[in-house]
């Protein structure tokens, strides 16, 4: 059935009314090769790569990557960068002190934990960190996490409840100095944005519910569920209290302001920097002057810096994975996007699994001095950028600030009211709530914006754990869904081009009638070729004669597959084509093959498909194998009976089919429009 490029020079020579066929000859790899660069993914290659990275470091190469903080002490300029550093710090460190304290009551410690979590990871981020500008300590999304997930073990009230947030950080360090040595920051790449922005929205609202008890007076229930909080808070209504509302009201309103001002001015950046601080100064001084008894006070702070500790028990170890786990994910997708995004606008590199190695270690060393689990703050961060940060210097200043108040201002927040720390948490998390991105992605993409739907709503309504588990099913889900249904497109050629593209987008592109031309736009494997086999079938039945060039034919003779998108193709995927082949062959209709890459065609040259198809059937352009199949048409040969000869006669042909409008390789004579592929 097959018939060889070089018979139909042959032929066409022998007609006048044919046209030169000028093709591009595809090169075929050597199928019986071993060479290591014929893989995409090769453990020995990768492997010998790795080891000889190793065996080119030097002494200075192995310090940079274990303690990054070198890359900027060795060139460290410090009549530049040493004042901005030191503001940073202290801007940073103003806003960290009540932030953390506020964060810690979030997590159901006392407010000290708080400052402690502020301490040791700060020093030990800014000697293991890879930013230089990423602001580490507690956030109010891991405070949640970490109330959630300890809330239902023990009472917050015991001392065991404290012990198992020192040991969650230990756990968490782990997970991420693990994950950072073993490169597998990948993998938290299969949850998508619109998880997490519909977990993050849903935790902020979950977040600012659990505060309001401070600014109603009363006792509210602990729960990361949204409709037991609306409950107690109506269940209470007949307990509230005035003053608690008023001042934590009118601390709220101070620092939503202070932090607008500081957003839309860069020159007065430190107002919104100061507003914490200024919330709680204003709130301790009305507490000391007038003493209203409805407001709860913060009470006795112990003073002085943390001490050595070494958990006591790992009987709860077990409890807490799950936990540790969806904190370490959460460190990843926030944390270090926060820092690669840091590292690109200051232009320095970032690797982000050295990034999360170093949270880790931050985790692990706190954990001894009785910090509950830490990561990068979004809002302190992007302070400590617009504050000019350039090294991880601004963050030993920040953790000065913090041991300076452990060591002597202590005494002082003992008259905090517990309203203000509760407006603070509710001003920090304001900025969750990401109402901006659920409109974008209705706008832009309304599978997206369903997963941010039920993705927030579960959480909502069904706690943090099912909502996240839920949410990343989803997405996987999608991700499995359009992996095994493929986007594939009809071809049709550009007038006065020798481009083909989708017909769909291009209404002006044209076919030749008995020939289709199929784009698959993804990898073929066992998943989707069933799917692609089933199209293929369709495509042949639903034939639009209205764009076809040539005479009217009844079915198709040609199927040509561009596979330029196909980066790999398995096994299973390679049996299938064989077969759809032989089915094309018993029904007269002959397979060409396009443009595939270096890997597919050796993949299909050692399962033996090209030569059951044909090397003259590869083509290195859609026009080569389109050229070739017209004037395979077109031009009659000396070859006995030639089967596709009859095949035309059969479909009603009086004479050989004209190709008139079938044009030789030329340039473009128009562009093309400004459309996607």
């Amino acid at each position: 059935m097959s018939l060889a490029v070089k018979d139909l020079s042959t032929a066409s020579s022998s007609s006048s009314a044919a046209i030169p066929v000028k093709i591009i000859p595809l090169q075929h790899p050597d199928s019986t090769s071993s060479d290591p660069h014929c893989h995409s993914i090769s453990f020995n290659d990768f492997f010998s790569r790795w080891t000889a990275k190793i065996k080119r470091m030097t002494f200075f190469d192995w310090i940079d990557t274990i303690f990054p903080c070198f890359l900027w002490i060795r060139t460290y300029r410090w009549h530049q960068y040493f004042k901005l550093d030191l503001m940073a710090g202290i801007t940073v460190g103003i806003m960290l002190v009540p932030q953390a304290m506020s964060y810690a009551r979030l997590a159901g410690l006392q407010p000290i934990y708080g400052l402690y979590s502020s301490f040791v990871p700060v020093f030990v981020y800014a000697v293991f960190g890879s930013s230089r500008q990423l602001a580490v300590g507690p956030v109010a999304l891991v405070s949640l996490l970490v109330s959630n997930a300890l809330g239902g073990i023990v009472d917050p009230s015991e001392e065991l409840y404290t012990e198992l947030a020192i040991l969650l950080a230990l756990l968490v360090g782990i997970f991420e100095c693990i994950m950072g040595f073993l490169r597998l920051g990948w993998l938290i790449r299969f949850i998508s944005h619109s998880v997490i922005s519909g977990f993050t929205t849903a935790s902020a609202v979950v977040i600012g519910l659990s505060q309001l008890k401070y600014f109603l007076g009363y006792s509210v229930s602990r729960s990361s569920k949204i409709m037991p909080v609306i409950e107690s808070i109506i269940a209470g209504a007949d307990q509230f209290k005035w003053p608690p509302f008023l001042l934590g009201s009118t601390i709220l309103v101070i620092l939503l302001v202070m932090k607008h001002v500081g957003k839309a001015k860069k020159e007065l950046q430190f107002v919104r920097a100061a507003g914490p601080l200024t919330g709680l100064a204003l709130g301790t001084m009305i507490a000391k002057v007038f003493h209203p008894p409805s407001i709860t006070l913060v009470g006795d702070i112990p003073q002085g810096l943390p001490k050595f500790s070494f958990p006591k028990s790992f009987d709860h170890a077990k409890l807490l994975l799950p936990t540790s786990a969806l904190i370490t994910g959460v460190a990843i997708l926030e944390s270090v996007g926060i820092a690669k995004a840091l590292a690109a606008k200051n232009r320095y590199e970032l690797d982000s699994n050295s990034e999360l190695f170093g949270l880790g270690v931050a985790n692990i060393l706190g954990s001894l001095f009785s910090a509950y689990p830490t990561t990068g703050s979004f809002s302190r961060s992007a302070v400590n950028s617009e504050s000019e940060a350039k090294t991880g210097l601004s963050g030993l200043v920040t953790g000065i600030i913090i041991g300076c108040s452990l060591l002597f201002l202590t005494p002082m927040f003992k008259f905090i009211p517990q309203c203000a720390l509760a407006a603070i948490v509710i001003s920090a998390v304001s900025g969750l709530v990401d109402y901006e991105g659920a409109i974008f992605l209705w706008r832009v993409d309304k599978r997206d914006f369903t997963l941010w739907a039920i993705t927030s709503t579960t959480t909502l309504f069904f706690g943090i754990e099912i909502g996240v588990l839920i949410g990343v099913g989803f997405s996987l889900a999608f991700v499995i869904h359009e992996s095994a249904n493929p986007h594939i497109a009809v071809l049709g050629r550009l007038p006065g081009t020798t481009v083909y593209r989708n017909m769909k987008q291009y209404p002006e592109a044209y076919t030749y009638s008995g020939i289709v031309i199929v784009r698959i736009d993804a990898p073929i494997y066992f998943a989707n070729i069933s799917y692609i086999k089933d199209r293929l079938r369709e495509y042949e039945v639903a034939i639009d004669k209205h764009t076809s060039k040539g005479p009217d034919m009844e079915r198709i003779y040609f199927v040509i597959l561009e596979m330029s998108p196909v980066t790999y193709i398995d096994s299973s995927a390679v049996e299938a084509l064989k077969d759809l082949y032989e089915e094309y062959k018993t029904r007269g209709i002959q397979l060409a093959i396009s443009n595939p890459n270096k890997e597919v065609l050796l993949t299909l040259a050692r399962a033996g498909t090209v030569e059951l198809i044909g090397k003259e059937w590869f083509f290195v352009r859609v026009h080569d194998a389109v050229q070739v199949c017209v004037h395979y048409v077109n031009t009659p040969t000396d070859v006995e009976e030639s089967s596709k000869s009859s095949l035309w006669r059969r479909s009603g042909a009086k004479n050989s089919p004209s190709y008139a409008e079938v044009e030789p390789d030329i340039v473009f004579k128009e562009p093309l429009l400004s459309r996607e592929k």
